[in-house]
């Protein structure tokens, strides 16, 4: 299993770059999760280091992850996401060419608890929540287009359901349609980028995951 990656730490937060196969937070089902290894490193320095889960990953999903070492930072981050002053940039990797290079998708998306996976829905309806996203082809590769994609809502499985409603299920992804083997347990799904908006800060702060070492991410741009 991949070692804790730090992209950036200092007294109140740490930043890292999740691996693919991982769970974000600890569970009495799973020996290691990014939680336990950031609780491990924090041990390091701290005897009783306090982890505030901030935000997650999908397990098949890899990137950018920030984990809070004080409760009151922790506060601070869930206001920056409710107020939607984090923007979240990933990149993904289809085997389709979509239609338009650039575009933005507006769907309608029901959690499927049962099959734990988000369906898209043609209307509107009690159980439904918009999404919406814009995506834009960047590179390519000999297994396909390489999308950047920033989401303006956070739902479940919100990219890979979207991407798979028009035709671009993403490689790995089998769950969505995806007929394409990956590596186990993940899908070519990467955090790329976090930005966010401190008052006072005349640019938003940015922390980048390095993109996995492996052939399907290396690609040309275009």
């Amino acid at each position: 299993m991949s070692k804790l990656a730090v992209i950036y730490e200092n007294n109140d937060y740490l930043v890292v770059n999740k691996a693919a196969g991982l769970i974000s937070e600890k569970s009495p089902y799973e020996d290691i999760t990014v939680e336990t290894q950031v609780f491990k490193h924090l041990l390091k320095s701290k005897r009783k280091p306090y982890i505030g889960i901030i935000h997650r990953l999908d397990r098949v999903t890899s990137g950018v992850l920030i984990l809070a070492k004080k409760k009151s930072i922790l506060v601070e981050f869930n206001t920056l996401f409710s107020s939607r002053k984090v923007q979240k940039t990933y990149l993904a990797i289809v085997k389709n060419k979509p239609a338009k290079n650039k575009g933005n998708l507006v769907n309608f998306l029901i959690k499927n608890n049962k099959e734990k996976r988000a369906d898209i829905v043609q209307s509107k309806s009690n159980e439904s929540l918009n999404c919406i996203l814009s995506y834009q082809v960047i590179g390519e590769n000999n297994f396909g287009y390489i999308l950047e994609i920033k989401p303006k809502t956070g739902r479940f499985h919100q990219i890979r359901a979207q991407l798979s409603n028009i035709g671009l299920p993403i490689i790995g992804d089998e769950k969505y349609g995806s007929d394409q083997e990956y590596l186990p347990r993940s899908i070519c799904l990467h955090a790329w980028k976090l930005a966010y908006e401190v008052s006072g800060d005349k640019v938003p702060r940015t922390f980048e995951a390095p993109l996995p070492n492996d052939k399907f991410w290396s690609f040309k741009s275009i």
